[in-house]
């Protein structure tokens, strides 16, 4: 019924941080009242933040920009609401973020590992000789 009555045009996701102690993603809904959805136009804000290192005006210059015409980017793309099912899921899932898979097996990672730690072992001696 919203999205027949109301016209969902942008869903803008934030990552955790952005909202010091809720602990959660935020994600806000953009609607125009009176006219139905025919696209919706998603960005996705890929940052972490923290108390320290909050949300800023220029983190979201990129988001300002695109939403005027609704552009595509690495971080927003749309999708037709002609093409949802009946359970209407409207969940981010930016499809221009290509998800790097780790091939390795379980033993090229213990050999990684392994060096890594004798390569450590070798600065702590250097160290401990430069402090003598």
């Amino acid at each position: 019924m919203l999205l027949e009555n109301c016209n969902l045009h942008t869903i803008l996701d934030l990552p955790s941080g952005v909202f010091t102690g809720a602990g959660v993603k935020t994600v806000v809904l953009f609607f125009t009242k009176g006219e139905p959805t025919e696209k919706i136009w998603y960005y996705q804000v890929d940052k972490h933040f923290t108390k320290t290192q909050p949300l800023t005006e220029a983190d979201m210059q990129e988001f300002l920009t695109l939403q005027k015409t609704q552009a595509e980017s690495e971080h927003s793309w749309t999708l037709e609401v002609s093409t949802l099912d009946d359970s209407c899921d409207l969940s981010v899932k930016n499809p221009n973020k290509v998800e790097k898979v780790d091939e390795r097996t379980p033993g090229e990672i213990a050999e990684t590992i392994l060096a890594l730690g004798q390569e450590n072992q070798t600065l702590i001696n250097e160290i401990m000789e430069m402090v003598k």
